[in-house]
């Protein structure tokens, strides 16, 4: 906080505006810490609140239209550019179709609190078609919901906040260091999970190119698609053939499956 306060004390508003422009918009960087220091701003009278919150409602705003539109455009194409940045690319998507499955537009008014689901929401929505006002409605709710929780709590805890950074003040580049190597520790671990991940898919892969081949040549492969309910409703194509089933019914319907022939899993 120590170096935060003076910062936004000569930019103010801007600052605040372009850190959450840039989280919603996919940067992997937290703006959490610029609302929290905006709002102990706002306590001590050196900041509007109302002018924050609306400035921080306006950069999710313009980053959440623009995602929903270009989910609208160019579909599940969207979401696995996403998640192909992400730490954890095999979960990114699939999280966020349980999430829309279960709640619908009601999943806007959350997704900036759960990791991982605030950018990848706003495409989904585009995606599955859902209508512009009813989008907005939704995602105005849930971006002033979160705006509004952080920069409050910063305004009703604005002395505890102000101890707190002349704490980190005095630890000076120590903190920093410590900060930037547990960082750089939990990265160093998504990324060593990821490359084991797609590691062990490349070993039992099969091209599309390939399947069609073999079964254009006559050889009886099993196909099952694994595609979850949101992204089958919306592209409810299927390879000719194929079962489909939900990932969590692939025990419960194994019976289903010829024992006989190889078996080829296809999901998002």
């Amino acid at each position: 906080m120590g170096h935060i306060i003076p910062f936004l004390l000569k930019h103010g508003y801007a600052v605040v505006f372009a850190g959450v422009l840039c989280e919603v918009i996919g940067v992997p960087i937290s703006s959490v810490p610029l609302l929290l220091a905006a709002g102990a701003l706002a306590g001590s009278k050196h900041l509007s609140l109302p002018v924050l919150v609306a400035w921080a409602l306006l950069a999710c705003l313009i980053a959440d239209i623009s995602w929903y539109q270009l989910g609208r455009r160019r579909g599940f194409s969207i979401l696995r550019l996403l998640c192909r940045i992400s730490l954890e690319p095999d979960s990114c998507v699939r999280h966020t179709e349980d999430r829309f499955a279960r709640q619908g537009g009601r999943a806007l008014l959350v997704a900036k609190f759960v990791p991982g689901l605030g950018t990848a929401a706003a495409p989904l929505a585009g995606l599955l078609r859902m209508r512009p006002a009813r989008f907005l409605a939704w995602d105005a709710a849930g971006s002033l919901l979160w705006a509004t929780s952080y920069l409050a709590a910063g305004y009703i805890f604005s002395p505890e906040l102000d101890r707190l950074g002349q704490y980190a003040g005095r630890l000076g580049a120590g903190l920093v260091i410590l900060l930037g190597a547990a960082i750089a520790v939990y990265v160093g671990l998504k990324y060593r999970e990821r490359q084991r991940f797609i590691r062990d898919l490349r070993v039992a892969r099969i091209s599309a190119d390939e399947l069609r081949q073999r079964i254009a040549s006559g050889e009886e492969v099993v196909v099952v698609d694994l595609r979850g309910s949101v992204e089958f409703e919306a592209d409810p194509a299927m390879v000719m053939g194929a079962i489909h089933m939900l990932p969590e019914e692939l025990e419960q319907r194994s019976r289903e499956i010829p024992r006989d022939r190889d078996v080829v899993l296809y999901c998002t």
